[in-house]
């Protein structure tokens, strides 16, 4: 594995189906919506075509973590979202695949993200070598944020507040703000 190159396995449970989850984390246009710590934008992609049924459109994402900088790439779901899970892969500043998977453990599903990539966007693949505990740091805060805000969308969802006030809290919101701001 070159210096450039990250691999992670998040497992996050949360209160919900799997089916619940599979909705959410499958539908890649409303990521910035219950996630917006860290997906700042995402626009539909051109389209290969001859997807399967079940398969959303590739969507080009610009995304960040807790440390100051940006990430532009493009998310393929690469098979069917399904209760047990999906998959996808990533081409632009991270190049590689992912996998979600889902369990049902009573109440609660266990989800597990196996995340393999490799930094392409310049300051990332030039700083690899000296800064990859910290880009691995601020990978792990991102996804904390993804399991927390998972559990609020899951929650709004099931008692059916459409993002009021009605006694959910508010998902975390990005840090740098500045940095989501369109050029």
């Amino acid at each position: 594995m070159g210096s450039a190159d990250y691999e992670f396995q998040t497992v996050w449970r949360v209160a919900g189906t799997a089916e619940e989850v599979a909705a959410i984390l499958g539908d890649t246009t409303t990521l910035p919506l219950w996630w917006p710590s860290v997906y700042l934008g995402v626009e539909p992609a051109p389209d290969a075509g001859n997807r399967q049924s079940g398969i959303p459109r590739p969507v080009r994402l610009h995304t960040k973590g807790w440390l100051p900088y940006t990430l532009r790439w493009t998310l393929t779901v690469t098979e069917p979202v399904t209760s047990r899970g999906f998959a996808i892969t990533a081409a632009g500043d991270l190049n590689g695949t992912g996998r979600w998977t889902f369990e049902q453990d009573g109440p609660e599903t266990v989800v597990t993200y196996d995340w393999r990539v490799s930094a392409a966007k310049p300051l990332l693949r030039r700083l690899s070598w000296l800064l990859k505990p910290a880009f691995a740091a601020n990978h792990r805060w991102a996804m904390a944020r993804g399991q927390e805000s998972l559990a609020l969308e899951l929650a709004r969802r099931r008692h059916g507040n459409d993002g009021g006030t009605t006694g959910a809290r508010a998902v975390p919101p990005p840090t740098f703000r500045w940095l989501g701001r369109k050029p």
